[in-house]
C-alpha cells in the first residue's frame, strides 16, 4: 500500500492492552558523509539495544517480550533487503492491528527509533510538505516515459511512443520500451534526422498531454529529466513553469535510481 495512502491509518492508531509500537526510521543513503563504512548497521543495531535496555530497567516484563518478537521480524526484514535498500528504511510494527508497514524510500531519513502508544509519524508529516504528488518527464527522442510519486515512492509509471507514420503519440503502462523491429543504420540515422527536424511540433504535441496530466493527476510538482535539447524543448511548450529539471539521459535507469537522480539534483 502506498505511504501516502497510509499516513492516514498511521495517525488514528493508538495501541491497547499495553501494546506498544515500534516505529524506526533509519538512514541507510550510501552518499551520505557517515554511511562511507556502513554506519547504519550500527546505528540500526544500537537503536533497537537501547530501547531493550529501557524496557530491562523498567521491569515491564511483558513490553519486553513483545519488542524482542518485533525486534526479530524487523532484523531480519533489514538482513533480507540489504542488498537492495534505498536511501532510507521506515518501519511501523506491533501485535496491536497486525500492524507491520515497511517503506523503502528515494529520500533520506533522521535515524531515530521509538517505543510509544501511537505510530510516531512526525517525519513523514513533513515528507508530505516536502515531497508532494509530483511527475517526473523522462525525454528521449521518441519516447517520453512519465513518473508520479509522492513521498519519495513511485505510484505509477506509463509510457508514450512516438509513431513517425501516424505522427501520433501512443500510450503504455510500465516503462519498458516498446519492442520495435530492428533497423538499418541508415534507416535510424533517417529518423533520427527527421525527429530533428520536427522535435519542436512533435513535442508540442506531447507537452499537451503532460499539462492534462498535471491537471488531472494533480500534481503539485513537475520536473523534467532527459538530454539537454529535448528537456529544453519540452519545457519550452509546457504551460507550467518546471520545478527541476535533470539535464542527462536516463532512459537505461531503472525507476528508482530515477527518482534518486532527480531528488539528488534537484536539491530535494
Amino acid at each position: 500500500m502506498a505511504l501516502t495512502n497510509d499516513i492516514e491509518r498511521l495517525r488514528n492508531i493508538q495501541s491497547s492492552e499495553g501494546k506498544h509500537v515500534l516505529s524506526i526510521y533509519l538512514n541507510t543513503d550510501p552518499k551520505g558523509r557517515s554511511q562511507q563504512n556502513g554506519e547504519w548497521k550500527i546505528r540500526f543495531k544500537n537503536g533497537l539495544k537501547k530501547i531493550a535496555e529501557y524496557l530491562r530497567a523498567s521491569g515491564n516484563e511483558q513490553q519486553l517480550n513483545q519488542f524482542q518478537t518485533l525486534k526479530s521480524k524487523v532484523e531480519k526484514e533489514i538482513q533480507d533487503n540489504q542488498r537492495s535498500l534505498q536511501r532510507s528504511v521506515v518501519i511501523f510494527a506491533s501485535e496491536a492491528h497486525d500492524l507491520w508497514s515497511v517503506y523503502y524510500l528515494q529520500m533520506p531519513v533522521e535515524t531515530s527509533f521509538y517505543w510509544e502508544s501511537h505510530p510516531v509519524i512526525d517525519q513523514l508529516e513533513q515528507f508530505q510538505k516536502q515531497y508532494p504528488q509530483s511527475g517526473i518527464i523522462l525525454t528521449h527522442m521518441d519516447e517520453v516515459k512519465v513518473i508520479e510519486t509522492g513521498l519519495g515512492e513511485i505510484q505509477e509509471m506509463w509510457s508514450y511512443t512516438f509513431d513517425p507514420e501516424t505522427e501520433n503519440w501512443s500510450f503504455s503502462p510500465g516503462l519498458s520500451a516498446s519492442e520495435r523491429e530492428a533497423s538499418s543504420a541508415t534507416h535510424k540515422d533517417d529518423f533520427k534526422k527527421r525527429f530533428e527536424e520536427n522535435m519542436q511540433r512533435w513535442y508540442r504535441n506531447m507537452a499537451v498531454t503532460i499539462d492534462q496530466l498535471y491537471k488531472k493527476r494533480n500534481w503539485e510538482r513537475m520536473y523534467v529529466a532527459g538530454e539537454a535539447n529535448m528537456v529544453r524543448t519540452m519545457e519550452n511548450h509546457l504551460k507550467k513553469d518546471v520545478d527541476g529539471r535533470v539535464e542527462k539521459n536516463m532512459s537505461a535507469l531503472k525507476p528508482a535510481q530515477i527518482l534518486s537522480e532527480v531528488f539528488q539534483k534537484s536539491g530535494m
